[in-house]
């Protein structure tokens, strides 16, 4: 009978890894440490970039401004050229399109705020009784607060007040950048739609394998269409949404019912944000002009409900399953771009998030969640398909 020492298998008879197998687990470390640099690289440009697109908004603010109208103008432009118009006529003919629509948009909106403007005093002098009165109604609150310091010893703060520049200043230390980032937006629009045949072609043809040229038109197709369209579809259900308001205040009797109707067709591009400062002006509107706070709140009532089902019945309708977003990253982007670039930031944060998300979707989504427990960044694991072959 065998001992119980002889039973037990060699260590050293065991078979060794074979080359091939070392190889791919050095590789697998090292493309894991890879991933974690570039995981890193991300965060930390995704941290570093609003400091410099704030400080550089002069350059940066008319070039994606510009970027994001050539996807818009594009199609018309394309359109026009295949009518057989010559291709700086029909970039030029988009442009003057474009600049129409946007005047008429502002014209319609600020025409009649202008004509309003002589009766604002009156209108906050109103607010501010309503305000009292509902103060007044819960001075038992103050009260109870003046007790409950009393009790405790509080004493009262000294407010100090910081002088600030007047509104008139602001506007004019602002006017010279303004204008300056329109006329660059502008040209740049006009410079890039014009030479749209010819960029196209470089980005498709200069690549060095047919993979990455078909790659690269079909990324840009998806990132062309899936904006442009958006921003069309947006554009029609925003301009019912302007024309149901414009009849609802005219009904009810509002003052300067198509200022309010372009307003709300503005505003409603905007997510979230922009109906929401609706509400909030409707409200102050109503309880500055109507006879009772109960009456001055119906047209913001009304229009709460008019935007409670464009945006969860007919906008989900509309566009479909094909951009449906995240509401997490539409707040994300929004708050990220507002914070670099302000009001042009929360108009350009969902088309940008758009292009990101086509481009995602065809260069590959990380899987970050899945990289944190040892899985791989990409789907496509090219480790993988080596010990596949």
């Amino acid at each position: 009978m065998a001992s119980q020492a002889d039973q037990q298998p060699d260590p050293a008879a065991s078979p060794a890894p074979s080359p091939r197998r070392r190889t791919m687990g050095f590789a697998a470390q090292e493309l894991r440490l890879i991933s974690a640099l570039v995981v890193i690289l991300a965060i930390g440009l995704f941290l570093a970039l609003p400091f410099v697109l704030s400080i550089g908004a002069v350059v940066f603010l008319p070039l994606v401004s510009a970027m994001v109208l050539t996807i818009l103008l594009s199609p018309l432009a394309d359109k026009l050229a295949g009518w057989g118009l010559p291709n700086t006529l029909a970039s030029l003919l988009s442009m003057v399109v474009m600049v129409l629509v946007i005047l008429l948009a502002l014209t319609a909106v600020l025409s009649p705020a202008i004509a309003l403007y002589d009766e604002l005093p009156q209108m906050i002098a109103t607010v501010g009784e309503r305000f009292s009165e509902l103060r007044g109604n819960l001075s038992w609150l103050a009260r109870i607060n003046d007790q409950i310091a009393g009790i405790t010893g509080g004493t009262s703060a000294r407010e100090v007040v910081l002088a600030s520049p007047s509104l008139l200043e602001k506007v004019a230390v602002a006017t010279p950048t303004v204008v300056l980032e329109l006329l660059l937006t502008i040209m740049m629009t006009f410079f890039m739609v014009e030479s749209r045949v010819r960029l196209r072609r470089r980005l498709v043809l200069q690549r060095q394998q047919l993979d990455a040229s078909l790659k690269a038109a079909r990324v840009m197709r998806a990132v062309q269409d899936r904006v442009a369209a958006y921003i069309l579809t947006v554009g029609v259900i925003n301009l019912g949404v302007g024309v149901i308001v414009t009849l609802g205040a005219w009904a009810m009797g509002v003052t300067a019912p198509l200022m309010w109707g372009g307003l709300a067709a503005l505003l409603n591009f905007i997510p979230y944000i922009g109906p929401m400062a609706m509400v909030a002006l409707l409200a102050l509107f109503g309880l500055g002009t109507a006879e009772s706070p109960l009456v001055g709140l119906i047209p913001a009532a009304a229009y709460l409900g008019l935007h409670t089902i464009e945006s969860n019945v007919v906008t989900p309708a509309v566009l479909g399953a094909r951009f449906t977003m995240n509401p997490v990253m539409i707040l994300l982007a929004l708050s990220y771009f507002s914070w670099i670039w302000g009001v042009a930031g929360a108009l350009l944060s969902v088309p940008l998030l758009l292009a990101l998300t086509a481009l995602v979707d065809h260069l590959g989504k990380p899987n970050l969640i899945g990289f944190l427990f040892g899985e791989p960044l990409f789907a496509n694991n090219l480790l993988e398909l080596a010990e596949g072959d």
